[in-house]
């Protein structure tokens, strides 16, 4: 009997718990709700060969969008430069550098025809330490932080045009209610 009552007590505690995140929009990571709106998107880079370019095309497809060849009727993601920089975070008493910080930017800009361009920067930093009597394993070390930091990148850019919902959604109200004022107003 005192099983019975425990076991009725988790469940009605994480039905409870479960509720409460529901009701307050909780979504675990890793959903990123790209707008309902854009099945399709071209892909336009500056390097369209790229390692980040790739991984953006990647990202868009575990989305489940399509990428298509650019029109001027379908939402274009251009991306237009990504920069690696690193800077001196602490030195040895010889003066060399121990440890270095990689930060990573990627810019682009997301259209989306008439409701216009919205340009966004995403930004990675990384540190490690940089041992100088193991430069061929810091330098394998640090090309495989940069090749996570663009991964990262990449997901963080679907994360930022998940925001593009509000704005399409304010778009659309707003093309709704002249819409609805120039079929309310009486025509002479």
């Amino acid at each position: 009997m005192r099983l019975l009552k425990n076991n009725t007590a988790r469940v009605s505690l994480v039905l409870f718990l479960s509720t409460l995140l529901t009701a307050c929009g909780f979504h675990l990571r890793g959903e990123y709700n790209v707008p309902e709106d854009i099945k399709e998107i071209s892909v336009t880079s500056f390097d369209p060969y790229g390692k980040i370019t790739r991984l953006v095309k990647e990202q868009l497809r575990l989305s489940k969008i399509e990428i298509v060849n650019p029109e001027p009727d379908i939402p274009n993601l251009h991306i237009t430069g990504e920069s690696i920089s690193d800077r001196t975070l602490s030195l040895y008493q010889n003066t060399r550098a121990a440890e270095k910080e990689l930060t990573y930017i990627v810019n682009y800009r997301v259209t989306v025809p008439e409701l216009g361009s919205k340009g966004f920067s995403a930004q990675i930093t990384r540190s490690y330490l940089d041992n100088p009597l193991s430069a061929l394993a810091k330098s394998e070390e640090r090309s495989l932080i940069e090749d996570e930091m663009r991964n990262f990148s990449a997901q963080q850019m679907m994360r930022q045009m998940a925001r593009l919902k509000t704005d399409i959604e304010q778009y659309e109200t707003q093309q709704k209610a002249i819409e609805s004022d120039a079929t309310a107003s009486p025509q002479s």
